[in-house]
């Protein structure tokens, strides 16, 4: 019988765990490969369509108009809404049901897509990735929905597990779509393929729909004050966190101002999450030992992660290469990524999850220290191991790491639930902005550093050093007639090529950065496993 008849008669190991999760019956092998098939999909295209912008943004700045500085607003935008959106999501699920809620996300989505389609402006693309925000962060919980279906209640931790590494699938995935598909005549590509992906996920659960829900009233109207007060905070420190390094830090007052502005907000609402009767957070939940260390270990593991989305990329795409050249290498990456869900599924235990995220922490440190042998003539068949570890680390961490979470919750209820979905959602989503913000930020200042040690050695009474200038003059002497300007022209190439090999150095220095971070996060880890476990002997002895 079909789950969704309407003469079923649920049984209560079939009832929902959580208030806004579908029911959970028994189903046949055809509709259990139907919502196998769904889940795969939707979780691939959560993250995909804002992932072609993450990518590409240098190169698609020009073709609307924009500067660097101006799209790179869009994805700081994305994950400040998609960071938040479950304050507002759990509870509607609960209330409205889940296709409802769904559906008005993904009709959202498109008609802001159709919109930045027919009249292309910054304006609707910020009104785009807003919406892709909050609809990514409904399609993750709605993997989870889907895979959890297809498994017997023993195994559904599993779902957690696959159901976030496939999410992380998005950015790989982005990077095999070639440029010129998407930045042609104002993102016509790009919009195009958003507004085929909301439309087909619509689709899909329409056709292949979840179990219903039970609902009930679930808002308060507490919740709408604490929910306009985090999200305006959190959007002013994603912009800061995303602009920061562009527009650099102390030259623009508006960024200090915008901090100023959200703190205030943020420490408002927890003020007022933490003196209600029925909160949206868990605030002593949230500040409990355990939880505190969680959100430490889930952060640190996320800033280290910025060594792929930031720093790999970073360093061959300032060496003159394109998102397009680096298809072969995040092919790599992607199958990395299903190996490293695989061995956490195969693994999982709840015993065994601080050490899958200790060795996770590992295998991005060593991938990270063979980055930091780099040189300028690097290019992306040197990094398909270091990457593919990292990669590989990335699925191994961050489906434990949200198990873990889950366990933490169950113990105190399902009232918790949106307390740990907004945690782990911000401490991924920000951790990932603010990553990329601090690396690159160190990134220029080591540049700068050893653009200024090199220059010291360049003395024009040096051999070595007027033999490279006059190398570049050769070089020069078909183009260039007169002396004077080809001997200056032989200086600026030695300057450019320094400039290389600073560049390169300090990547360098950022890779070691990050191996030394994900190697202290797997050092504390395993002195939490170890305090944990003596911790659990004399309670054991003081049992008996």
């Amino acid at each position: 019988m079909s789950a969704v008849d309407t003469d079923y008669h649920f049984a209560p190991n079939e009832r929902p765990m959580f208030p806004g999760s579908p029911f959970a019956p028994a189903h046949s092998l055809n509709r259990r490969i139907a919502y196998a098939c769904v889940g795969v999909l939707i979780g691939c295209s959560a993250t995909f369509t804002n992932a072609l912008i993450n990518v590409n943004a240098g190169n698609l700045a020009g073709s609307l108009g924009l500067t660097l500085a101006q799209v790179s607003v869009l994805p700081a935008i994305y994950v400040a809404m998609n960071a938040t959106a479950n304050l507002t999501l759990v509870r509607a699920r609960a209330q409205f049901g889940i296709p409802e809620v769904t559906l008005a996300l993904l009709g959202a989505y498109a008609l802001a897509a159709l919109v930045q389609l027919v009249a292309p402006s910054f304006t609707a693309a910020i009104v785009v990735r807003a919406a892709c925000g909050v609809t990514a962060a409904g399609l993750t919980t709605l993997t989870i929905y889907y895979l959890m279906q297809i498994m017997p209640v023993p195994l559904r931790p599993l779902a957690l597990v696959i159901g976030i590494s496939l999410t992380q699938l998005g950015t790989p995935l982005a990077r095999l779509v070639p440029l010129d598909v998407l930045a042609t005549d104002n993102w016509h590509g790009l919009s195009l393929i958003e507004l085929g992906v909301a439309l087909t996920i619509a689709a899909t659960i329409l056709a292949v729909p979840l179990p219903p829900s039970e609902r009930g009233k679930a808002f308060e109207p507490l919740d709408f004050v604490t929910i306009g007060l985090m999200v305006p905070a959190f959007l002013l420190i994603c912009i800061v966190l995303g602009e920061g390094r562009l527009l650099w830090w102390t030259d623009r007052p508006w960024l200090g101002w915008a901090l100023a502005v959200a703190v205030p907000l943020v420490a408002i609402a927890i003020a007022i999450e933490h003196n209600r009767v029925r909160p949206l957070l868990q605030t002593t939940w949230i500040g409990s030992r355990d939880i505190v260390r969680f959100i430490a270990v889930a952060l640190l593991v996320r800033l280290a992660l910025a060594e792929q989305t930031y720093g790999s990329v970073g360093f061959l795409t300032s060496g003159g290469l394109t998102n397009d050249q680096l298809h072969s290498l995040f092919l790599y990456v992607l199958l990395a990524m299903v190996a490293g869900a695989a061995v956490a599924c195969a693994t999982l235990s709840e015993r065994r999850l601080p050490f899958q995220v200790l060795v996770a922490a590992l295998i991005i440190a060593l991938g990270a220290w063979l980055d930091s042998h780099s040189t300028s003539i690097t290019r992306p068949e040197q990094l398909y191991l270091s990457q593919s570890l990292i990669a590989f680390g990335t699925t191994l961490f961050i489906g434990p790491t949200l198990a873990y979470g889950f366990i933490q919750m169950l113990h105190r209820g399902p009232t918790h639930l949106v307390s740990l979905i907004v945690v782990f959602s911000m401490t991924q989503n920000i951790g990932g902005l603010a990553g990329s913000a601090i690396l690159g930020t160190a990134q220029v200042m080591a540049a700068k550093a050893h653009a200024a040690s090199l220059a010291e050695q360049l003395i024009a009474a040096d051999p070595q050093v007027a033999g490279r200038i006059q190398s570049g003059v050769v070089v020069l002497s078909g183009v260039l007639g007169d002396p004077v300007l080809r001997g200056a022209q032989g200086a600026g190439l030695l300057g450019r090529a320094m400039a290389n090999e600073a560049n390169t150095l300090a990547f360098n220095d950022i890779f070691r950065l990050v191996a030394w971070l994900s190697l202290a996060t797997a050092l504390y880890l395993g002195y939490l496993i170890m305090t944990t476990a003596g911790r659990r002997r004399r309670e054991a002895l003081a049992a008996a």
